[in-house]
């Protein structure tokens, strides 16, 4: 009996102390992370929420911040006091034209808790353009500045178009659900991500539709380039086979690495706006590796698509080829 009652007491005391522990678990603040909001190309704000304290009181809160995923706060980070609730915190000296990954984070006595990882990129950083070239300058329908250069016998926009607008001032839609991208038969434009930060840098991607618009989409006296014209530019910097190494940006600011032979002698300083794709499975791609533009003049024997030009950041040639006229790239235009 006295041996039962030991056993008893004995299991007793072990709930008793499993009791305790569960009551004196250590557990870390649960948090939330919101939207990026005020994206600039050094700079942005993040949300924030902590949801719970946790086990013991809270005496930080913030974001942190890193180009590579799960970010912590033994990187960058902010304080922004102690607290539950919603708050807000600025990030600062940032990289332009770069992808950050960003967490929401608590601290208490017993640890940090993360919330949420989400993206964002940095609005690009300013064209480097040929310092030895003395460009001229073009103004669009819409009030839009341009350098421009002469290349041989022709003068080029050394800018992506980025006009809303035709010529005649009529608005060109802009179109950003991926089905209805798809669908269009006439002209549309965007923005890469439908994101405006990328306006200024890479210009819009238009469908071929806004070219073969009568209102038309270059500025009076000029016109988007031929593919026959494109052949002409590209003799005049030496055959396709490296002129777009003499067209490219230099550096890697804008370009992905290694951005092959790149040096812009020409002045062109093509710039990697990437394309929106025909199919809303595969919507935007290839910011940063290449530079996609139409021509003006469509395949032969073909209605759905159109002769363009593209340059790689992993070669140094002008590679020319067709695809179909409801995919996004960008334009230069050429004087009449």
């Amino acid at each position: 009996m006295n041996n039962l009652y030991k056993i008893s007491a004995f299991i007793i005391i072990i709930l008793f102390a499993c009791m305790i522990q569960a009551c004196t678990k250590k557990v870390v603040p649960v948090v939330e992370t919101g939207s990026i909001t005020n994206i600039t190309g050094s700079s942005a704000t993040c949300e924030g929420t902590v949801i719970a304290e946790g086990s013991s009181p809270l005496y930080t809160r913030g974001v942190c911040w890193s180009v590579d995923p799960s970010p912590t706060i033994d990187g960058s980070f902010t304080n922004n006091g102690t607290g539950l609730g919603a708050y807000s915190s600025s990030m600062t000296k940032l990289d332009g034209s770069t992808k950050y990954y960003v967490r929401a984070y608590a601290t208490n006595n017993e640890g940090t808790g993360y919330g949420n990882q989400i993206t964002f990129r940095t609005a690009p950083r300013s064209i480097i353009f040929n310092q030895a070239i003395t460009y001229g300058s073009m103004t669009d329908q819409e009030g839009n500045n341009y350098r421009t250069l002469k290349i041989g016998d022709q003068t080029w926009m050394a800018e992506n178009l980025r006009t809303k607008h035709y010529q005649d001032g009529s608005g060109i839609p802009n179109v950003t659900e991926p089905v209805a991208w798809a669908g269009l038969i006439t002209g549309g434009y965007c923005y890469y991500d439908n994101d405006t930060l990328n306006r200024q840098t890479y210009g819009a991607l238009y469908n071929w539709f806004v070219i073969d618009d009568e209102r038309k989409i270059c500025p009076a006296g000029w016109h988007v380039s031929t593919d026959a014209e494109w052949t002409v530019l590209e003799n005049s910097l030496g055959g396709s086979t490296y002129a777009g190494m003499k067209m490219k940006e230099i550096s890697q600011i804008h370009w992905e690495s290694p951005n092959i032979g790149a040096t812009n002698e020409s002045g062109f300083t093509a710039l990697p706006g990437g394309a929106r794709y025909w199919s809303f499975q595969n919507d935007f791609f290839n910011l940063e590796y290449f530079s996609l533009f139409w021509t003006s003049t469509e395949a032969h024997n073909d209605s759905q698509s159109a002769w363009f030009r593209s340059l790689s950041y992993n070669g140094v040639d002008v590679e020319r080829d067709t695809w179909w006229k409801i995919t996004g790239f960008s334009i230069r235009c050429v004087k009449d």
